[in-house]
């Protein structure tokens, strides 16, 4: 299984998740099945505001589920239009949420969730 999370710098495995998908720097896709790790920036940076392309910003890399610290709704309806499942973060770093993933310890995501980890509000419209 591949699972990306959205990461404010490329720091392998120890990359603290960022707060928002469609703004993160970079993505780091996780293999499980190979451990293998791979990073990719965010090529949907300079997007406007709620209209991420999720495949844009990924590289064109397909991932089974991302794992974020906030997401908006239209990001999340487009991710799963393409079979994608998104959780919310329930750790700091990319490690301790593989480990919690594994576990079956992270919140599935929906648009009536979205923006749920934003302080203050994100804007997104519901």
């Amino acid at each position: 299984m591949k699972v990306g999370f959205a990461v404010q710098n490329s720091e392998g495995i120890e990359s603290k998740v960022y707060d928002h998908f469609g703004s993160a720097p970079a993505f780091i896709i996780v293999d499980t099945e190979k451990n293998d790790v791979l990073t990719v920036d965010n090529r949907d940076l300079q997007h406007v505001h709620g209209a991420c392309n999720p495949v844009m910003a990924l590289g064109g890399k397909s991932v089974d589920a991302v794992v974020v610290g906030g997401i908006g709704a239209g990001a999340i309806t487009k991710l799963n239009a393409l079979g994608v499942k998104v959780y919310a973060a329930g750790a700091l770093t990319v490690k301790e949420n593989l480990a919690l993933f594994g576990e079956n310890k992270l919140q599935e995501l929906s648009v009536y969730n979205a923006c749920r980890a934003h302080q203050g509000g994100c804007g997104h419209k519901e």
